[in-house]
């Protein structure tokens, strides 16, 4: 076990060596012997170990080896020092081996420490892109929770950050080949950040790389399984899917596959949606999402019996005018509900399915449902137009500040709802025409014939 002054004289047999340094095995040996000495041994071994690593190839096992023990040690100053040198070693076939033992070290609970783990793996990541992501998915698909939770987070986070140079289309290629693999079996947190990271690549900005994404999401989805609206993890995971495929969505990229399911599938089971998540309105979850597909869906195989189950969907929230007394006061207990928010949403996806069958309310229903259509619709409007007066007198020359506390909040949400709504119902008049309506999907419900606009 050589002292701190023998360590001091081989590395000067080794500086002093110039070109001839590789001849000098036996003085490298006493350096990596250090490793066994105590604190001030090791620390000078954290720094001699890699300055000479690259001229002794035969040494080099022993070397990261070395290296790595130091790693581990318990003296964090020694495991910080040892950390930071050790992207030295990443030189040809080591580089793998180095960016899969710094994936192993994400795993630590000392905050400079992770740091420096980031900054060395963001060092060799420039060296060998390849060769670092090898040693990354390596540990994602074999290595211990923590160190793939890690591993994840950090492609998340730091490839955004890598030079074009870095990130070329080889490299994308690679990352979607090995993301892949691992999407075979992920949690639902995980697959929202391979989401991340994969939507964020050059290669795939395209339509067709944006394409490919979809089929990814859609696959995850699981769409050609029967839903089972009673297991909350497949509801969940619909969900989770969903959302992350909402965005890829254009003119180009259709919805199509999606919104079939979600009508098929989905509709049809409204009332028996279970979840996971504590105070989420499930219900209006999946319509908001459905909504905001319906404007790119493509052709449909089955567009009128789809359409026919998104039309008896949205009676359901549409109720008919309550019957009358001899008296002309109501007759019933209570006034029916109105869930704006529901009804904006389905309203919204019928008609933009609706303008691919233009004459479905006029051909495609007999007389009688019709004209029950009709009436729930007038009904309804009625209800909206004084709720709209109703909001827009509470809200009357309110600015700023008082617009900001939470009833005004509520209430400007609720306008936009009521008002989109308008828009919509109007537009039945001309089923495929074009409407531009504000972002929907907030919740609102009130009682007929209240005052309140709470």
């Amino acid at each position: 076990m050589p002292t701190v002054e023998e360590l001091y004289r081989n590395y000067g047999i080794l500086a002093d060596a110039t070109e001839q340094v590789g001849q000098h095995k036996d003085a490298y040996q006493v350096i990596l012997d250090g490793v066994k000495g105590g604190t001030k041994e090791k620390r000078l071994a954290a720094q001699f170990i890699p300055k000479f690593f690259k001229h002794f190839p035969e040494l080099a096992d022993s070397a990261i080896n070395a290296q790595l023990d130091l790693c581990e040690d318990e003296d964090v100053s020694i495991r910080r020092q040892a950390i930071k040198e050790l992207p030295q070693f990443a030189t040809g076939e080591n580089l793998p081996r180095v960016a899969d033992i710094l994936t192993q070290l994400l795993q630590t609970d000392d905050s400079a420490e992770f740091n420096l783990v980031n900054n060395a793996l963001l060092s060799i990541f420039k060296m060998d892109a390849k060769g670092t992501l090898g040693g990354l998915f390596s540990q994602i698909l074999q290595g211990e929770d923590i160190v793939r939770e890690r591993a994840i987070k950090f492609l998340s986070t730091k490839l955004k950050t890598l030079p074009d140079e870095v990130l070329t289309k080889e490299v994308e290629e690679l990352i979607l080949t090995e993301s892949k693999k691992v999407l075979e079996d992920v949690t639902g947190e995980e697959f929202v950040l391979f989401m991340k990271i994969l939507s964020g690549l050059k290669s795939l900005q395209t339509v067709s790389g944006r394409q490919q994404l979809v089929e990814l999401v859609a696959e995850q989805a699981d769409l050609e399984q029967t839903f089972n609206p009673s297991d909350p993890d497949c509801v969940d995971r619909l969900l989770q899917c969903t959302r992350q495929a909402v965005p890829l969505f254009s003119k180009n990229v259709h919805s199509t596959r999606f919104v079939t399911y979600f009508c098929e599938q989905v509709l049809p089971n409204l009332s028996s949606l279970t979840t996971p998540v504590e105070g989420l309105d499930i219900q209006l979850e999946v319509l908001k999402l459905l909504a905001e597909m319906s404007s790119f869906c493509g052709d449909m195989e089955k567009l009128e019996t789809n359409l026919r189950k998104l039309f008896d969907k949205l009676l359901e929230y549409m109720p008919l005018p309550p019957e009358e007394a001899e008296n002309g006061e109501n007759a019933g207990n209570e006034e029916p509900k109105l869930q704006f928010s529901y009804v904006e949403c389905l309203l919204y996806s019928f008609h933009q399915l609706g303008r691919k069958l233009p004459d479905f309310l006029t051909a495609k229903l007999n007389a009688e449902k019709l004209k029950d259509f009709k009436i729930r619709l007038q009904y309804f409007a009625r209800g909206l137009q004084v709720y709209i007066r109703q909001l827009r007198l509470a809200l009357q020359g309110k600015t700023g500040e008082a617009l900001k506390t939470e009833e005004n909040k509520i209430k400007v949400v609720a306008l936009k709802i009521t008002n989109n709504i308008n828009v919509l119902i109007k537009s039945r008049e001309e089923p495929s025409g074009e409407v531009e309506v504000a972002e929907v999907g907030e919740h609102e419900e009130i009682v007929v014939g209240e005052d309140s606009t709470e």
